[in-house]
């Protein structure tokens, strides 16, 4: 928990991807989960956050990946639900997230009348 928060508020985010011990995508920890940790857990010890894994914090919610083939569409569809698209390759590997400014811009630059 500890390294979740330090990264959070190293960059601004908001919500960071989870990768597994093999480099799979497999959720979102947001502010909010950690926020509700902290406030369900009364004798947590911020002192000590380095002891408390991941894993045992519920996550409320689930960006959904895409392949790393996917087609613009796709993100766009997932990116008005989404601050984020987690992409990963063909067997579920972790390689990056593309945020929803990108793909706005992106349709941004796009668009032709």
């Amino acid at each position: 928990m500890q390294e979740a928060l330090e990264q959070l508020e190293h960059h601004y985010y908001t919500a960071l991807p989870i990768v597994d011990q093999e480099g799979k995508y497999v959720g979102t920890l947001s502010e909010g989960d950690l926020l509700w940790k902290l406030k369900n857990t009364p004798d947590i010890d911020f002192n000590h956050l380095e002891h408390l894994p991941i894993s045992e914090i519920k996550k409320h919610i689930r960006n959904e990946s895409v392949c790393i083939h996917a087609q613009m569409e796709d993100m766009l569809a997932l990116a008005a639900d989404q601050n984020f698209v987690p992409v990963v390759d063909e067997n579920g590997i972790f390689i990056g997230i593309i945020r929803r400014k990108d793909i706005i811009e992106y349709y941004m630059r796009n668009i032709t009348d």
